[in-house]
């Protein structure tokens, strides 16, 4: 199977060859191959000849990581595509355009690639001040949905401008749970963040472009409402916040496709036997019947040994 087909064979919910796989971030750049993504203000009111060097230079570290780590799709994050609170300027949308046609010659196949709009909802990273928050829910609660009507608005336009930038799928980035739970009440959710997420992945997958969720935390208070929004994918299916992959399948397969759960403090603090443990759990509860993508439950961040990465992988290749 070429990578497009995988992914496309498990969010059918029909068994690929193996279970695909990719990271929502690769952050081990310097271990792995000493080179570093670029800043994000190198890209900024920079001469077009320059700025092609950078973009040449991201491309290939890009299609190194794919190379290596045989990821099946990749999302952009460096040059970092704007989105409702992360407006660095179009660097991010010139950019998935030159990193199609670069990995499409590097591969000599199409890879899937896909961008971040952080924040379009309320949640957890994007309230900042907690009691006023909580003044507003209670005493003027038409505050909160005129922001979260705003928010709608600007990750439907930052949607729309990635789309024309041509990513076959977008990853809507809002952390809503803690480990005990949703930091709103399921009902508090349905009335203030459900509507607003629905409106938001109609429109994406509309266009024929597939919606990842991602979100950490302990979502079974509100499984339901997320299998009203519909997305193509679930991420992250926490283990550290009590998310049974067997179980969170069982109530959502054939309708949301998941990624996720190979523990990431087992990542970043072993030992090996641990790492081999949630893998293999993983994949013997999520692989069977499509459905499923291969990933740690948050990222490979800053302070996973490279090494760890490398056994988590080790038992997809023995699928």
């Amino acid at each position: 199977m070429t990578r497009k087909e995988r992914i496309k064979t498990t969010l059918n919910f029909e068994q690929p060859d193996r279970p695909p796989h990719f990271e929502q971030l690769f952050q081990l750049t310097q271990e792995a191959f000493g080179m570093d993504f670029p800043e994000n203000k190198d890209f900024e009111n920079m001469p077009d000849c320059e700025k092609n060097k950078i973009f040449e230079h991201t491309a290939h570290l890009y299609a190194k990581i794919i190379e290596e780590f045989n990821w099946d799709a990749v999302l952009v994050y460096p040059p970092a595509v704007p989105g409702p609170y992360n407006n660095p300027g179009h660097a991010g949308y010139e950019f998935i355009g030159f990193l199609k046609d670069y990995l499409r010659s590097y591969f000599n196949e199409e890879i899937l690639i896909g961008g971040f709009i952080w924040g379009s909802m309320i949640c957890i990273d994007t309230i900042s001040d907690y009691m006023e928050f909580s003044i507003k829910l209670l005493e003027r609660r038409n505050e909160v949905h005129e922001w979260a009507q705003t928010m709608y608005e600007n990750g439907l336009r930052h949607a729309k401008n990635l789309i024309n930038a041509g990513v076959d799928f977008i990853n809507i980035g809002s952390d809503h749970a803690f480990n005990s739970g949703t930091f709103l009440s399921p009902g508090d959710f349905r009335e203030l963040v459900t509507p607003y997420m629905i409106k938001l992945t109609r429109y994406i997958q509309a266009q024929g472009i597939w919606v990842i969720m991602h979100t950490d935390g302990n979502l079974m208070g509100i499984i339901d409402q997320i299998l009203e929004i519909k997305p193509d994918v679930l991420h992250s299916i926490d283990p550290m916040a009590g998310m049974n992959i067997k179980e969170v399948k069982r109530l959502t397969y054939g309708q949301v496709a998941l990624m996720g759960n190979v523990q990431c403090n087992y990542l970043q603090e072993g030992p090996a036997e641990k790492i081999i443990e949630s893998s293999r759990y993983c994949l013997e509860h999520g692989a069977p019947g499509g459905g499923f993508i291969f990933s740690s439950s948050n990222t490979i961040f800053p302070g996973i040994p490279l090494e760890n990465y490398r056994v988590m992988l080790d038992c997809l290749r023995q699928v």
